[in-house]
C-alpha cells in the first residue's frame, strides 16, 4: 500500500473528436473508471476525478474515491493541465505529498505500470517519473525552417544517416505521471531536471481521441492487452 501517495483522474466533460468520451462505457464501465481501477489496484488508497461532468457525481464507485467539482474556468479546450493541478493541489495537498496522475484516455495502462513508477519515485535522484513508448527514430532526422536555414532538432549527424544506424526513441505516451506537490507548487508546472521513465508498449499507450481509438481499445481489453 502507499499510504502517503493520492492519485488525481481529471475527466473534463468537453472533447470535440468524441464527446463524452470520459463517460462513454468501455467494456462495461465509463473510460474514466479503467484509470480509477488501476489506481486502486496499484495499493492507492486514495483516488479523487476532479471534473465538471455532473453525471460523474451520481456514480456509484469504490471506497477511497472522491469526485471533486472543477470549476467551470478550468475545463476549458484552452485550459493547462499546470493550471487543474495547481487549482487541485491547493486544496488537496496543502502539506505535500506525492502525486500520481492519470489521464482517463489512457485505458490500457495496468496497475503494474503505476506500481513500478511509484518504486522508481520512492528510490529518490528524480524530480519527475513518467510513461514513455518506442517512437520512431526517424524524428531525429528532422529539423525547422529559420528563414531559408534547416536547424536539426538533434545532433546534425543523424540527419544523413541510414535509418538503421538511429538509436532509439521514445516519446512521453501522458498515461502515467508521478512528483511531488510541493514541487510542482514552486515551479508551477512538471520539473524536467531529472526524469526517469516506465516504458509502456505502443498499444497499451493508446490514447482515445476519436471513436476509432475507442473501438481499439475495445479490441485491446477483449484480447486481454491491459488489466
Amino acid at each position: 500500500m502507499h499510504s502517503d501517495v493520492i492519485a488525481l483522474v481529471p475527466a473534463r466533460a468537453g472533447s470535440k473528436g468524441l464527446p463524452g468520451k470520459n463517460i462513454r462505457e468501455l467494456c462495461g464501465k465509463p473510460l474514466y473508471r479503467h484509470s480509477v481501477d488501476a489506481a486502486l489496484m496499484a495499493g492507492i488508497p486514495k483516488v479523487f476525478v476532479s471534473t465538471d461532468i455532473d453525471e460523474i457525481f451520481s456514480h456509484s464507485l469504490p471506497a477511497g474515491v472522491q469526485v471533486v467539482r472543477r470549476p467551470s474556468g478550468l475545463a476549458a479546450d484552452t485550459t493547462k493541465m499546470a493550471d487543474v493541478l495547481t487549482d487541485f493541489l491547493g486544496f488537496t495537498l496543502p502539506n505535500g505529498g506525492t502525486v500520481v496522475l492519470l489521464q482517463p484516455t489512457s485505458p490500457l495502462r495496468k496497475p503494474d505500470h503505476i506500481r513500478a513508477a511509484l518504486e522508481l519515485f520512492s528510490g529518490g535522484d528524480c524530480s519527475l517519473v513518467m510513461s514513455v513508448c518506442a517512437a520512431n527514430s526517424s524524428v531525429l532526422k528532422w529539423g525547422q525552417i529559420n528563414g531559408d536555414r534547416f536547424q536539426t532538432l538533434s545532433d546534425p549527424r543523424y540527419c544523413f544517416a541510414n535509418r538503421q544506424s538511429l538509436p532509439p526513441v521514445f516519446r512521453p505516451n501522458g498515461a502515467l505521471y508521478v512528483f511531488d506537490a510541493n514541487t510542482f507548487r514552486v515551479n508551477g508546472d512538471f520539473s524536467a531536471a531529472a526524469i526517469k521513465v516506465v516504458q509502456m508498449s505502443e498499444e497499451e499507450s493508446l490514447d482515445v481521441d476519436t471513436i476509432e481509438d475507442f473501438r481499439k481499445c475495445e479490441a485491446a481489453i477483449s484480447q486481454g492487452i491491459t488489466q
